[in-house]
């Protein structure tokens, strides 16, 4: 979940790089967002400079500077950061780059899909999950994949708050429950 005030920030640089005249597209924001994040994630001592009280602010929008240069940021990326910096919302950026890609994917028409699978699958299955998402959302699906081993087999796919269960796991429980049986675990009292 995205804190509301991350997501706020997110929505101000989506508002600002889709403006006409931005001179910069949206997926080079996204890029560049997420090269800073990544930099700040690998240094801890970027990112504690940028936290610590004890840093002026001048000194912290030289360093932001400093690295958005050698990272050739554009100058609304780079803008954004100083004004995150002075607002004192370093510890947010990781949550504003996950925020801004959901903010840029709901724009354009996409819906979200985070997929598990118990194991890695092929383009051609993946394709196929792709599109039985897209026609029940009604949208064009943006699909996150991960591995979750103890499904067993199958994929459970979420869209917002849809979930669609075709997991080996979901069928042995949707099974067990038309049985009447206990749950996995449950110890019967005599």
């Amino acid at each position: 979940m995205i804190p509301a005030s991350a997501l706020r920030y997110s929505h101000a640089l989506a508002d600002v790089v889709l403006a006409p005249g931005s001179g910069m597209t949206a997926d080079e924001c996204l890029t560049q967002m997420r090269a800073f994040a990544a930099l700040l994630k690998e240094s801890r001592e970027l990112e504690g400079a940028l936290l610590s009280p004890a840093v002026t602010g001048p000194r912290k929008q030289a360093v932001v500077t400093y690295f958005a240069e050698s990272l050739g940021l554009g100058r609304l990326v780079r803008n954004f950061l100083h004004l995150v910096v002075s607002h004192r919302r370093v510890n947010l950026l990781p949550a504003m780059v996950e925020g801004l890609e959901a903010v840029l994917d709901e724009r354009a028409g996409y819906a979200r899909a985070d997929i598990a699978t118990a194991r890695e699958i092929e383009p051609g299955l993946a394709a196929r999950i792709e599109e039985g998402l897209a026609r029940a959302a009604g949208r064009k699906i943006r699909p996150k994949y991960r591995m979750e081993p103890s499904l067993v087999g199958g994929a459970v796919a979420r869209v917002g708050s849809t979930v669609y269960d075709g997991s080996v796991r979901g069928q042995l429980e949707r099974l067990r429950r038309s049985l009447g049986a206990p749950e996995a675990g449950a110890v019967e009292g005599r």
